[in-house]
């Protein structure tokens, strides 16, 4: 990863990264920071390093937790380039991985163009893909009347839903891990909360007929490995029979009333909101009641598991002490303003976001402007269905000028809130909840 000069304001510093970058590094804190942790832990840390980094004071500096890069220099604005996604910041090309800068995620529902791009294979291609001709198996050992649908079918013969469901991956802040986690390092942006359009699982499943002995759902996609090895899935994961039978849960052909981008599955996809995105797998073309926990590609540990127990970190985890992934923890996200703005002094500055929590919904979302010693509650409203986000806003005002950071903290309906750095480690870096923050200059 090429390393970037954070936006300093500092004479000299912009001069000196250019002639001499790990000078400059050591010139604004004594080592380097780790380039794979996004958040930014410093192996050693220095206030006023960091108060000439960000160009001026940091009132609330003494609650800072320690270790703590400031926002303005933790971010990334690295440049995209994939064709159909505006402003996403590639991670991977083979297979294809990108993430949404969190002030591209304002809108209430996800855009279809900002949506992120997770894939585990490698997309069909689009010329070969004819939706009037695709066909959908459901089959497997607990299913009583296996049948094939054309998408046409879908339509014709099963009731129409519509939901707005949020799809998180499941290694979604995953570079804030220390020690760092193979795997994408995602920042924040591998979420959307877009509206699908379909059938329900449930009714094409029983529509198959299910036997008693049913535990499980598993899918199969058009996707290849990345291998080329046409006997290898990339991915084939499921959900157990009770989340696959929700209302939300979708077979879509559609994505906020247009037919769903390539690269997020199109023509035709599963969606299980509120789980790991991996459960919802693209360019779906078989899925299989199970008599058993589904065992497809990356349905067996460490792939989507975290350890049962905590663990220290850099822990080698037997695999036996794993447990699969089902319902994401609270968590929500700033989305405007934009990290790293300049704020007049004696103006309220609204700020607002989004927040969720698995299957649960969201009872309350929490603002801090002081590293998180004080809190305010944000408005938040209802979610406009189950599975999805809710918005949240609130305005501050900062006491003096300098470098402030506003963070946003979630709780649950359950009580569970996020906490405010990097929860416990995990060998592939999963689940990471911590709060998010922003970076206001205050002048």
């Amino acid at each position: 990863m090429t390393r970037q000069p954070p936006d300093t304001r500092t004479r000299g510093i912009h001069e000196l990264y250019a002639e001499d970058p790990e000078a400059a590094d050591r010139k604004l804190w004594d080592r380097e920071v780790d380039p794979v942790t996004r958040r930014g832990f410093l192996k050693r840390s220095s206030l006023l390093a960091m108060a000439a980094a960000v160009g001026g004071s940091i009132p609330f500096a003494d609650r800072m937790p320690g270790g703590l890069i400031p926002a303005a220099l933790a971010q990334s604005d690295a440049p995209f380039t994939l064709k159909g996604k505006e402003g996403l910041t590639v991670l991977n090309d083979r297979p294809i991985n990108a993430e949404t800068p969190p002030h591209l995620l304002d809108d209430d529902i996800t855009p279809g163009k900002v949506m992120f791009v997770r894939n585990n294979g490698i997309p069909p291609a689009l010329e070969n893909i004819d939706a009037d001709t695709w066909q959908l198996e459901i089959g497997g050992e607990s299913c009583e009347n296996p049948q094939s649908f054309s998408i046409a079918k879908l339509k014709e013969r099963f009731e129409h839903h519509t939901y707005q469901l949020q799809v998180e991956c499941g290694g979604n802040g995953r570079s804030e891990y220390v020690p760092s986690a193979s795997g994408n390092q995602w920042t924040t942006g591998a979420v959307a909360c877009p509206t699908f359009t379909g059938v329900r699982l449930r009714d094409v499943l029983e529509a198959c007929g299910i036997k008693d002995d049913a535990v499980y759902t598993g899918y199969y996609g058009a996707d290849a490995h990345a291998s080329g090895d046409p006997d290898k899935d990339p991915i084939s994961r499921g959900v157990p029979m009770e989340k696959a039978l929700e209302d939300e849960s979708l077979i879509a052909w559609a994505m906020n009333g247009e037919d769903i981008p390539y690269l997020n599955g199109y023509p035709l996809r599963v969606v299980c909101g509120g789980w790991p995105g991996s459960v919802s797998g693209k360019w779906l073309q078989r899925i299989v009641i199970r008599n058993q926990k589904h065992d497809g590609t990356k349905m067996g540990a460490p792939s989507y598991s975290v350890p049962e127990h905590p663990v220290a970190p850099g822990s080698q985890v037997p695999l036996e002490d794993f447990v699969t992934i089902q319902s994401m923890p609270v968590k929500s996200l700033v989305t405007y303003p934009r990290s790293g703005i300049d704020h007049a002094l004696g103006e309220a500055m609204t700020v607002r976001g989004h927040a969720w929590a698995g299957d649960l919904a969201v009872k309350e979302v929490h603002v801090s402007i002081d590293f998180g010693a004080t809190w305010h509650k944000a408005e938040l409203k209802d979610p406009p269905n189950r599975l999805a986000w809710q918005r949240w806003t609130t305005q501050v005002e900062f006491p003096e000028p300098g470098y402030f950071e506003v963070w946003a903290k979630a709780t649950d309906e359950n009580g569970h809130s996020q906490p405010m750095v990097v929860p416990g480690w995990n060998p592939k870096g999963y689940l990471n909840n911590a709060c998010h923050r922003i970076a206001v200059q205050v002048a």
